[in-house]
């Protein structure tokens, strides 16, 4: 979706720029008793790409924040939490707090990333109207990818391949179909999965063509609660639990109307953000007393070729 793509674009340069504020205020270094001052790390930092990025990013946010208390424009808590959980809902079960971890993000960060999206959409998308004969045209023609496929929440313990890697599956097999068996310590001692062995193995629900042939054959015909006998994949050897099933649902216009209604907002509003980031950038008044940062916003600034996007049609939401 592009408002998904759109916010996970924005979630990396924001980690670049938190990463690069985490550095300039980090202790200092030695090496074999040679000191690496402040200094020398701040002015490396600040010699960087990544240091006009940061400084543009903030630039634009007080910029942004200052447009929207001009124009009465807020965010509430609420629609933020709504917008961070409509991009959860496209992580895989507990792979959000690892993205975070991984990109040196907190949740105020991305909350903060939110609350900047949420207002530059309210100030280009007052103006688009979107009616109901837009939308059921939209859902006449692209009504499949609204369904609900089947769904199915499992957990597993992966053996990695290796010579007796199967054998070791086997007996996990037998562990785990043991009366009073712990998935619990069973995995952690076991499992080669870094996002779920200390969760049990769980993967929380997943539908078709989001896991391997193999696992994903097994994971949708094996019975409720069954333990499965160890599942080659190109990953080693799995064990797998069904533990739950979401038997899939046909959308309705009705269920679908909100989603459609956001989407062709969405596409409508996206070819005016350029342009009003470049006009209230050109019509703030910046400066800097380091020559390096003061060509930040040129003015006047570059002229924008159309967007191929202003006219094309809307795709289909699970693009």
């Amino acid at each position: 979706m592009p408002k998904l793509h759109r916010a996970i674009a924005v979630i990396t340069t924001l980690a670049m720029s938190a990463s690069l504020a985490a550095c300039s205020g980090g202790a200092i270094a030695t090496v074999n008793g040679q000191a690496i001052s402040k200094s020398d790390l701040d002015a490396k930092l600040e010699s960087s790409p990544a240091a006009k990025s940061t400084l543009q990013q903030m630039v634009q946010e007080i910029a942004l924040d200052q447009y929207a208390k001009t124009n009465n424009i807020t965010v509430t808590d609420d629609e933020i939490a709504k917008k961070e959980d409509e991009i959860k809902a496209n992580f895989p079960n507990g792979s959000w707090p690892d993205m975070l971890k991984q990109r040196g993000l907190t949740e105020a960060d991305v909350s903060n990333l939110l609350r900047q999206q949420i207002l530059i959409d309210k100030a280009v998308g007052k103006d688009i109207k979107i009616d109901d004969a837009q939308i059921k045209a939209y859902f006449d023609k692209n009504h499949a990818a609204f369904d609900k496929p089947d769904q199915v929440r499992a957990r597993h313990i992966l053996i990695q391949s290796g010579p007796t890697a199967l054998a070791t599956a086997l007996k996990v097999e037998a562990l785990l179909k043991a009366p009073g068996a712990d998935w619990n310590a069973i995995a952690k001692q076991y499992s080669s999965d870094p996002g779920s062995k200390d969760k049990g193995g769980e993967l929380g629900f997943f539908r078709k063509g989001q896991m391997v042939p193999a696992f994903e054959k097994v994971a949708f015909s094996e019975p409720v609660n069954a333990i499965s006998a160890p599942v080659k994949s190109p990953f080693g050897y799995h064990i797998i639990q069904v533990e739950e099933r979401q038997v899939g649902e046909k959308a309705t216009l009705a269920s679908a109307h909100d989603k459609i209604a956001e989407l062709l907002r969405q596409q409508q509003e996206q070819p005016a953000i350029q342009p009003f980031m470049q006009k209230l950038m050109a019509d703030a008044k910046y400066q800097s007393s380091d020559p390096r940062f003061a060509d930040l916003f040129p003015t006047p600034p570059p002229a924008i070729a159309p967007s191929a996007s202003s006219a094309a049609t809307p795709a289909p939401a699970g693009s």
